[in-house]
């Protein structure tokens, strides 16, 4: 764990001064510059900050944002569930408990088909974790995410935050036009050069 990173023990939202999401957000911004300035570093005990109070609200944060949330597991519980029924507090520290004492362990994943695109009249599967499976998730996202986005390059665009293949299918267009633009000037450059260039003197 880097040495400036906060301590984070029994730390809960309620009692943190500067607040969960920006806690976790500077967590998050530490091991990011830590990986950078050392691209060789091994990190250890990053698995405090995943059960840390911060790191699983804002995962919950995610998970209920996401446009899935409403769809329960076999729980039967959805996000909005979790907030009305509840609460988030309790929910989080119900689910923080097993996870720091490593005694966590998911439940199965409700099954569902629905027709592919097409009308060829096939089918496909998903699979709907219940809401605190999909919440240690995003939590052990959360965590290793920035380290590794430090060895990315600014072109890379696969499996990052906000940036999709659409991205790069448009970054690739636009660096393709721009180099066409660009050939296309310098013959009608190098011809006007060649008109306005001062005759040679004969010797």
């Amino acid at each position: 764990m880097p040495k400036d990173a906060p301590p984070n023990g029994g730390a809960t939202p309620d009692a943190d001064p500067v607040g969960p999401r920006q806690r976790a957000s500077e967590m998050q911004a530490k091991l990011h510059r830590c990986s950078a300035a050392d691209p060789g570093r091994r990190f250890g005990d990053l698995f405090n900050f995943v059960h840390d109070p911060a790191t699983l609200l804002v995962a919950f944060d995610r998970v209920a944002d996401n446009r899935g949330a409403n769809t329960p597991g076999v729980d039967g519980l959805s996000a909005a569930d979790v907030e009305e029924r509840i609460g988030i507090p309790g929910f989080l520290n119900a689910l923080r408990a097993p996870l720091k004492r490593g005694t966590f362990r998911p439940l199965p994943v409700r099954e569902r088909t629905i027709p592919k695109p097409g009308g060829s009249g096939k089918v496909r599967r998903l699979g709907n974790p219940v809401i605190a499976d999909r919440v240690v998730q995003a939590a052990l996202k959360l965590v290793p995410e920035p380290i590794f986005e430090a060895d990315f390059k600014p072109v890379s665009y696969g499996f990052r935050p906000k940036r999709r293949a659409k991205d790069a299918i448009a970054e690739s267009r636009f660096y393709e036009s721009s180099q066409f633009r660009a050939g296309s000037r310098a013959p009608a450059a190098s011809k006007l050069d060649e008109r306005t260039r001062p005759p040679t003197p004969s010797t």
